[in-house]
């Protein structure tokens, strides 16, 4: 067979580098090749680390029963979150983290705006993407639909990572008082800031005004890493 249809990338093409890329080309390929074989052993060591650490803290054992939680979710909730007793109930946790509506009012109506993104982006990212998972799930499916029917998938994505929050905290807070002094013997706590001084009636803020002192912000989309 000849003509252009008989030079065009096939499987033979196709696992040849050398065949379909320019010189240059195959030098940044091989470039980049080079340094993620180079950082293997690193993420490799670091994901033993995570393992053992995840392994030795009870609390998560206890997150990880959570759908859509696997052990670097639940690390990251616990680091970020602290010592659980400093929050006197979900809501409260549920306002620091940033996953409560906004609130707007005047003497004669209230409105509910946006999520705050107050506190922790890191928190608010690892519990979205858990809740790409959970709404899925036998325990969130319906709730899920129901809310995306009414208010569209983002939203709806971001109502069952508050769920996910929820039953987090109501999970450690009943192992922090079966076992006084766990929720402090693992993860150093990230004192509050002004800003993190919430109440039950969350201020006006726009969303995404504030972000965690000295963090950049987390990718918006990654692969799991549970």
């Amino acid at each position: 067979m000849t003509g252009p249809a008989a030079t065009g990338p096939g499987p033979a093409a196709a696992g040849s580098p050398n065949s379909i890329f320019p010189p240059v080309s195959r030098e940044i390929v091989t470039d980049c090749l080079a340094s993620i074989d180079a950082l293997a052993p690193v993420i490799e060591r670091l994901d033993r680390e995570l393992h053992q650490r995840a392994k030795a803290d009870p609390r998560a054992k206890v997150l990880t029963a959570l759908p859509g939680v696997g052990e670097f979710t639940a690390l990251v909730m616990l680091a970020e979150i602290g010592d659980i007793t400093r929050f006197g109930s979900a809501r409260k946790l549920a306002s620091w983290a940033g996953l409560t509506p906004t609130v707007r009012g005047s003497d004669l109506t209230v409105r509910h705006g946006h999520i705050s993104k107050q506190g922790s982006a890191w928190l608010r990212w690892v519990l979205n993407q858990a809740a790409q998972t959970a709404k899925r799930s036998p325990e969130f499916a319906g709730t899920y639909a129901a809310i995306a029917r009414r208010r569209g998938k983002k939203i709806a994505t971001t109502a069952i990572a508050r769920k996910l929050l929820t039953r987090a905290y109501h999970l450690l807070a009943a192992q922090a008082a079966a076992t006084p002094g766990t929720a402090k013997s693992h993860t150093p706590v990230r004192q509050p800031d002004h800003q993190d001084a919430h109440t039950d009636q969350e201020r006006v803020t726009k969303p995404g005004h504030a972000r965690p002192c000295g963090m950049s912000r987390p990718p918006g989309r990654a692969r799991s890493f549970d």
